[in-house]
């Protein structure tokens, strides 16, 4: 597993588009947030098998922390 930054930007006509600033490569989009987020697994499988053909490795920054270190997210939440 891997923790990736991502940048959900709101589309002017609807949904918005993933991007991540840790791999430029990584780019996915949905109509809504969730469908957005639930198209990055795709997105990322693809990055992964590009890099694999490149002979690429990911970013360390990318790697989950080990077992005990801190774990940090970010999570859009709507308010009433």
């Amino acid at each position: 597993m891997y923790r990736i930054p991502l940048v959900f930007a709101p589309q002017p006509e609807f949904g918005y588009t993933v991007t991540s600033p840790a791999l430029p490569e990584l780019l996915t989009e949905g109509d809504s947030l969730e469908e957005a987020q639930a198209n990055v697994r795709d997105a990322f499988e693809a990055v992964v098998e590009l890099y694999a053909e490149q002979g690429r490795s990911l970013p360390a920054a990318i790697s989950l922390p080990a077992a005990g270190e801190l774990l940090w997210t970010e999570a859009l939440v709507g308010s009433p």
